[in-house]
């Protein structure tokens, strides 16, 4: 069992990991803006704070006696504030909150990134090959993408400065859904999962990828069980074993992505455009929840 911090422990993902993480037998502390009342924290001890104070965060992580951090904090949504407001406050909370753990002594550290780093909403974006991996060049186009990078290079500039001696990973979690948006609950974006299978042009600016916010708290547990024995601060995708798609991405992803049919090509059925196969190779993590068992789930349990 580990006692772990969570910063943005009260958010949608944050929730999951929480919830998650408990069940696995581990003691949370989540840090956020505020105290929530979500039924995912109960018990769970909450630290209300303003992240982006540095000498406050320090003081909060020493306090905490944790021995990891999960970093999640962060303005969540792309273009939902300033580019310069989400540069600002993303990037400095990456250095706020995991400086502050390296000086508090905590050993293992984790931080979200997001798959946006490789640029595909920007126009005229082709890869150089699918499916999209760890190998592929990040290409950030706009300041939330750009301050996800900033995040894994950060960890970077750690490793370089402690080694060893301090374990760091990055991860990329695909289109985030929640346990509860399976029975129709909005998704991030504001549709259900229903309407983004039913009309592709709602999944297409994420490139049909997705993840259940279950597997990624199991992909927690098991990058932090696995930190001491794996090579040090690497980033890992974390997404489905399928794509949030009815029709083959070799056909759909052209449709979106002009003058891809060539890369998109090997994209077989509806296998992903990202490969969690680096995940699978180094933790020995698989995901577990797919929609279509999901979704068909949801509907049995739906009253007559």
């Amino acid at each position: 069992m580990s006692r772990i911090v969570i910063t943005g422990g009260a958010g949608r993902l944050g929730r999951s990991l929480v919830a998650g993480l408990t069940a696995r037998g581990h003691e949370i502390v989540s840090f956020d803006l505020d105290v929530s009342d979500a039924s995912e924290l109960e018990g769970v001890a909450q630290i209300a704070i303003d992240l982006t104070d540095a000498t406050a965060t320090a003081d909060a992580l020493a306090a905490s006696h944790a021995d990891a951090l999960i970093h999640l904090a962060a303005i969540a949504v792309p273009f939902s504030a300033p580019e310069d407001v989400i540069l600002r406050v993303n990037s400095g909370l990456a250095v706020s909150v995991m400086g502050g753990a390296v000086r508090a002594g905590i050993r293992r550290i984790v931080a979200a990134s997001s798959p946006t780093v490789l640029g595909y909403g920007a126009d005229g974006w082709v890869p150089d090959r699918f499916p999209l991996d760890e190998r592929t060049p990040p290409k950030p186009s706009n300041a939330y993408a750009l301050s996800k990078l900033v995040i894994e290079q950060s960890i970077s500039m750690l490793h370089r400065q402690t080694g060893d001696d301090v374990r760091y990973a990055a991860f990329r979690p695909c289109y985030v859904i929640a346990p509860e948006e399976w029975d129709g609950a909005p998704t991030q974006q504001g549709h259900t999962v229903q309407e983004r299978l039913d009309d592709p042009a709602l999944s297409a600016p994420a490139l049909f990828n997705y993840v259940d916010a279950r597997d990624v708290a199991g992909f927690a547990d098991t990058l932090l069980a696995a930190l001491p024995h794996t090579p040090n601060a690497e980033t890992y995708f974390v997404g489905a074993d399928d794509a949030l798609a009815r029709q083959p991405l070799a056909d759909l992803v052209p449709q979106f992505f002009p003058d891809t049919e060539d890369v998109a090509a090997v994209l077989t059925g509806t296998s992903p455009a990202f490969s969690n196969a680096k995940a699978a190779e180094l933790l020995g993590w698989h995901p577990t929840y797919g929609w279509r068992d999901q979704l068909q789930i949801a509907r049995k349990e739906q009253p007559a």
